[in-house]
């Protein structure tokens, strides 16, 4: 089957500073992360980072998800980490 983004959350993990979000192979959920860093080199960070870097996501969402289905067909893996170097 192809890698799908029928779910379109995605949420912000302050600890890893990244953005979580979800693919699907059929019924297997593949996890994304993808460095804030990677996608936010212009917000800084404040108050209300975590809605700066989901907006930065967001408008970047059709790339991103390009990028992650070129990842998912090199490494049919369930959990990938996307980086500056893959943008």
């Amino acid at each position: 089957m192809a890698l799908t983004f029928a779910n379109l959350s995605r949420s912000y993990d302050a600890v890893g500073r990244r953005i979580r979000f979800l693919g699907y192979d059929g019924m297997s959920q593949i996890y994304f992360f993808i460095p804030v860093e990677a996608i936010s080199r212009n917000v800084p960070d404040a108050v209300d980072a975590e809605a700066n870097y989901l907006a930065a996501f967001d408008a970047e969402r059709n790339s991103i998800y390009g990028i992650a289905q070129k990842a998912y067909s090199r490494s049919r893996k369930n959990m990938h980490v996307l980086t500056s170097a893959d943008l």
